[in-house]
């Protein structure tokens, strides 16, 4: 493998669509994320062009960057007021344990809408799936003996 093939990753990244703020902060309380950087449209030093933004997103997220464990994930405002549509992807949590896997299921799920109750799974102790109050599915899944 070349140095380049080495350093691939896929890290997500979310439009909240005028929420993102709000969004990291309930991360940040329900899972520990720590941000570790955030530039609003108006510190850009190339703003977008005139009538691309809605009216009163200069103060919004041009582009943040805060982790969850070892994830990296990434997160604007967008360009866009319009309700922000999840679909057809969730962010998978691996929690060492069951514990753990009620907290973060709980926080979540507070605002958000449960899609499958944390259950005792054939690959799991604990799993199971939150869509969370910004339209964000996840499922949160006990990492068994074995299992990566």
């Amino acid at each position: 493998m070349s140095t380049t093939e080495d350093s691939r990753m896929i890290q997500p990244y979310l439009f909240l669509n005028g929420n993102c703020e709000q969004a990291i902060e309930f991360y940040r309380k329900a899972l520990g994320a720590e941000v570790e950087m955030m530039t609003r449209f108006k510190e850009s030093p190339e703003p977008p062009p005139p009538g691309t933004l809605p009216p009163a997103f200069e103060n919004k997220i041009m582009h943040a960057s805060f982790r969850i464990g070892q994830t990296r994930v990434l997160a604007s405002d967008g360009c866009s007021a319009e309700k922000p549509s999840f679909q057809g992807f969730s962010l998978s949590l691996s929690v060492p344990n069951e514990k753990e896997a009620d907290r973060a299921f709980g926080a979540l799920a507070d605002g958000g809408q449960v899609k499958m109750p944390l259950t005792k799974t054939f690959w799991s102790p604990r799993f199971g799936m939150v869509e969370d109050r910004f339209g964000i599915g996840w499922m949160i899944n006990v990492v068994a003996d074995g299992q990566k």
